[in-house]
C-alpha cells in the first residue's frame, strides 16, 4: 500500500494552477451567456511589505508604506450575490529606513482576484476572495536583490464598495497568505526581504 503521509504538495504548482484556473474563469464568464457587465478600473494601494532582516548587522527593519498604483479589467455577473474576476497590473512601494539603511523596495506583480460580493442595500456591498499574483519583478534600491522564492503566490482581500450607475467606487484590504522572501547583498550587509504585502487599496471603475 502507499504511504500518502509522505506525500508533500508543492506550493508553486497549486498557485500557478489557481491562477490559470481564474483566467480561465474570467474567460469563462465572458464568453458565456450569463448576464455580466464588464468595466475598467484603476486607483492607489497604500502598501507595506514584511520586515526586512538584516543578517550582517542582526537587525529587523519593518517597512514605512508608502503609494503605489493599478489598473486592469473585471468582469462582474448580475444579481444580490455576484462574482467578479479581475485582471489587474500593481506597482507597490515601501521604504526601509534605519542603522543607516534607506531604501525603497518596489514590486511590479500581475493579480487575479476572484471576488465573491453581495448588495447590501442601495448602492453598498460587501465582497471577499483570494487574489492570485504573479510577481513581475522586484527592486530594493542601491543593493543587489536577488529572484523571489516563489513567482506565484496567493492572498486574501476583503472590502467594501458603492455602485452608483456605471461608476464604482471600492476600499479593500489585502494580505499575503504566506512569507515569500528574496535575498540581498550590499555594502557590508547581507540578509532577506519578506516580500509579501499588506496593503489598503482604493479603487475606481467603470462599468460598460
Amino acid at each position: 500500500m502507499k504511504n500518502y503521509n509522505n506525500l508533500k504538495i508543492n506550493p508553486f504548482i497549486i498557485s500557478k494552477t489557481l491562477i490559470v484556473f481564474s483566467v480561465f474563469l474570467f474567460g469563462i464568464i465572458i464568453t458565456s451567456n450569463a448576464q455580466i457587465g464588464w468595466g475598467i478600473k484603476g486607483g492607489l494601494n497604500y502598501n507595506s511589505n514584511g520586515s526586512l532582516i538584516n543578517e550582517s548587522e542582526n537587525i529587523i527593519v519593518n517597512p514605512d508604506s508608502n503609494a503605489g498604483y493599478h489598473f486592469g479589467v473585471f468582469v462582474t455577473t448580475k444579481g444580490k450575490i455576484y462574482i467578479r474576476p479581475e485582471l489587474v497590473f500593481t506597482h507597490t512601494k515601501s521604504k526601509y529606513e534605519a542603522n543607516g539603511l534607506n531604501s525603497d523596495f518596489k514590486m511590479d506583480k500581475i493579480d487575479a482576484p476572484i471576488l465573491v460580493g453581495l448588495k447590501i442595500i442601495g448602492p453598498l456591498n460587501i465582497f471577499i476572495g483570494p487574489s492570485f499574483q504573479y510577481i513581475i519583478n522586484t527592486d530594493l534600491e542601491d543593493i543587489d536583490l536577488a529572484d523571489v522564492d516563489k513567482d506565484f503566490t496567493v492572498g486574501g482581500i476583503v472590502g467594501v464598495g458603492v455602485q452608483v450607475g456605471k461608476l464604482g467606487v471600492d476600499l479593500r484590504y489585502e494580505r499575503g497568505f504566506s512569507s515569500n522572501e528574496a535575498e540581498f547583498i550590499g555594502i557590508g550587509d547581507s540578509g532577506r526581504i519578506d516580500t509579501r504585502p499588506k496593503q489598503l487599496i482604493v479603487s475606481v471603475s467603470y462599468k460598460f
